[in-house]
């Protein structure tokens, strides 16, 4: 891989690599690029590295060896680390861990805050933090009476309002109800499509990462795949080595994408998949 980043170049990894002392490897030479306002689907079972490989892009962990780049900047640098924090956000898979008022729009507002805006500027960006997650009506309720989709939506919105240009999120889906997370899916494909942001997805639910464009694959530390997604999920031995769990739609078509029965689905979500199979 090149040493130089492009323009266009969100995130860059290169040879990286992590382990604890006396442990394999966690991510053993890991590489890649993310280009600005692409959505990638992370998969890998337990264990694989993606939690991992999110903290050490955004300077949460140290690396061990390689090197990652964010927009240029290195997360090992500390001043760096906390220009490349106003760029990029990682959502956690419970969002309790990343809430911190106890109201709504306080907890928006304290990142803005925290960089020294202008009370001015804080408003505007709450009220378009919270326009963007549909939460405006529950700015002055309590983060601790919202109910799971509402509440990741405000971890969310309260890195938007920091304004970054990309987003990681580690399984952060996995803790809703089928409604929170259908709710949270539409704000991620609005971002992504309507804004523009690029989104880095670990995810082991294939309907979440049927939304994505390109699919990073992991396994025991190494990238195993790397690739637009329709080739990803046409290929059940890869997903059967990573214990995916194929949606019924996805066991219907595959055997007759396998037979050239069924041409290749738009998107691979259960809506695709019926669309391709009626078709």
């Amino acid at each position: 891989m090149s040493d130089q980043t492009t323009t266009d170049t969100a995130i860059l990894v290169e040879d990286l690599s992590y382990w604890f002392a006396g442990s394999r490897p966690v991510l053993d030479k890991v590489s890649f690029r993310v280009e600005a306002g692409e959505y990638i689907g992370l998969v890998g079972h337990n264990g694989s590295g993606k939690s991992t490989l999110l903290r050490l892009i955004t300077g949460l962990l140290d690396i061990t060896s390689g090197r990652v780049r964010v927009e240029g900047l290195d997360p090992s640098v500390p001043g760096e680390r906390i220009r490349l924090r106003q760029r990029l956000g990682l959502v956690f898979q419970n969002p309790d861990n990343q809430i911190v008022g106890t109201i709504v729009e306080d907890d928006v507002a304290f990142g803005p805050e925290n960089l020294g805006l202008e009370t001015s500027q804080i408003r505007q960006r709450v009220d378009q933090a919270l326009d963007r997650v549909h939460l405006t009506s529950r700015r002055y309720q309590s983060p601790a009476n919202l109910s799971g989709g509402p509440r990741q939506r405000l971890a969310i919105a309260s890195l938007l309002a920091l304004e970054p240009a990309h987003l990681l999120l580690d399984e952060a889906l996995s803790m809703l109800d089928p409604r929170g997370r259908e709710e949270v899916e539409a704000l991620l494909d609005d971002l992504h499509v309507g804004h523009g942001i690029t989104i880095v997805h670990a995810t082991h639910n294939l309907e979440e990462l049927a939304r994505a464009d390109r699919i990073l694959a992991l396994e025991a530390g190494r990238v195993v795949f790397d690739g637009p997604a329709g080739d990803f999920f046409e290929d059940r031995d890869l997903m059967d080595r990573l214990h995916l769990e194929l949606s019924p739609a996805m066991e219907i078509a595959h055997p007759l994408l396998k037979r050239g029965l069924l041409g290749r689905p738009d998107r691979f979500d259960l809506e695709g998949l019926l669309e391709a199979i009626t078709r």
